[in-house]
């Protein structure tokens, strides 16, 4: 049986941040949820959270998690001390612990596996992830043998000159066998300079300590302050830019662009300079996105092209040719053959197939039919200061420059509206609409008596 409790009580006052360090975003995701994600393939039977700062925002942030078991650590007085309250909750447990911190978010699927696979087949009391540094400045040091096995963990401080040329470094990550941790967890001292119960003392009380070192160094970075959050965030968006190349998915400028986890594209997918996705998108074949452009939870169907403009929570079609500089808003939906152009407005609106606005428009809480060809400055006037209404725009019907359509309002199919109409009413289908005041002119006025 495996059990996984992730360390997730600290404050994280370098962050100076109101939010709790765990519930820092990195790429889409909090920095637990992704700690939480990486060990999910192991199915553990349980899997605990220990909490401290702010507990009841960080299970409000997760129970949307099932079967997550919240443990309180109160004070927090060290990782051993975390731990500590674990002896209750698992009294009666047999099996491995596998020890995540919450603030460390880079680990691989694969590493956890290698790491509880690693301390099942050696038989091992605990098994600790290393890593080698490059500079391994402030790291405690581990001292193996040629089988693997620990022999001594050295804190920076106390290491001699000799040892700080060992660039093993302790990454704080551990799997345990569970009775055996439980019996030496009671005689951790708070001996020590910060007068706290450490973890990594338990590992001189284990008959047999092991390690398993980590291929990518990144992989432990933890995150304590803003610049290491944006050092892990650059990993996180080389990783998935390094994935969706390999993939088939070209990005002419990959530096300057960042996308989430849940994004999936198609085939021959060009992503241009300066353009990022956030969310859970989903982009078909043949689409080119950017430059400057941002997408958010959008799908896109195939042949799409997106140009210097922003796509939140909607819908688009094949064939749709999106700015430059418009915005669909959330709950816009955007048929086949579509065209939004400049300084284009969409709002909780669905537009036919084939229909166009290209031009200066907002089209909100609307229908429109095929082939609509919306004039440009346009406007769906849809809100009378208490509600929203909706319009409605019958297939092949057009609007002249600089219409107001005031809802609720219907226009039937092939209706014309003349430039500069105000539209109040309902139009029959095949009908022009006229709504504007008659044109004076009054001659001699620049002439007149001041």
């Amino acid at each position: 049986m495996l059990a996984v409790a992730v360390l997730a009580a600290g404050k994280g006052t370098r962050m100076k941040s109101a939010l709790p360090k765990v519930l820092q975003p990195l790429a889409g995701a909090t920095l637990v949820e992704r700690v939480l994600a990486s060990a999910a393939n192991l199915q553990p039977e349980r899997r605990l959270l220990i909490v401290g700062h702010q507990a009841e925002r960080v299970e409000e942030q997760l129970a949307a998690i099932g079967g997550l078991e919240f443990v309180l650590q109160q004070p927090q007085n060290g990782t051993g001390h975390a731990v500590q309250q674990l002896l209750p909750v698992l009294q009666r447990f047999e099996g491995e612990l596998l020890v995540l911190n919450g603030d460390v978010p880079l680990l691989r699927a694969e590493t956890i596996e290698s790491l509880a696979n690693g301390h099942r087949q050696s038989g091992a009391d605990v098994t600790l992830l290393t890593a080698r540094l490059e500079d391994p400045t402030g790291y405690g040091r581990v001292f193996v043998d040629a089988d693997g096995k620990v022999s001594a963990i050295v804190e920076h401080r106390d290491c001699s000159e000799e040892q700080r040329s060992n660039n093993l470094t302790n990454a704080g990550i551990y799997c345990f066998n569970w009775q055996a941790l439980a019996e030496v967890l009671p005689k951790l001292s708070t001996d020590n300079d910060q007068g706290e119960l450490y973890l990594t003392d338990t590992v001189a009380m284990l008959p047999l300590a092991m390690h398993v070192e980590v291929a990518d160094p990144d992989e432990v970075n933890g995150i304590n302050n803003r610049k290491q959050l944006a050092q892990c965030e650059a990993v996180l968006q080389q990783r998935l830019r390094d994935h969706w190349m390999a993939e088939g998915v070209t990005f002419v400028d990959p530096g300057s662009c960042t996308l989430s986890e849940d994004c999936r594209f198609g085939r021959d997918v060009v992503i241009e300079p300066q353009t990022h996705l956030r969310g859970s998108c989903r982009i078909g074949d043949n689409c080119r996105l950017g430059p400057g452009s941002l997408l958010d939870n959008a799908e896109l169907g195939n042949d799409v092209s997106v140009l210097h403009s922003i796509v939140r929570e909607a819908t688009v079609g094949n064939g749709v040719a999106i700015g430059p500089f418009a915005h669909l808003r959330p709950a816009a939906d955007i048929a086949d053959g579509c065209r939004i152009g400049n300084f284009v407005e969409v709002k909780k609106s669905q537009v036919g197939a084939g229909s166009k606005i290209n031009h200066l428009s907002y089209i909100g809480d609307a229908s429109l039919g095929e082939n609509v060809n919306v004039g440009a400055g346009t406007i769906t006037a849809n809100y009378d200061g208490v509600r929203k209404h909706r319009t409605v725009i019958g297939d092949g019907s057009k609007t002249g420059a600089n219409s107001v359509l005031v809802a609720p309002v219907t226009l039937g199919s092939k209706v014309t509206v003349g430039a500069g109409s105000t539209i109040t009413k309902d139009v029959p289908d095949g009908a022009l609409a006229i709504g504007r005041a008659k044109q004076l002119s009054k001659e001699g006025w620049a002439d007149r008596p001041a």
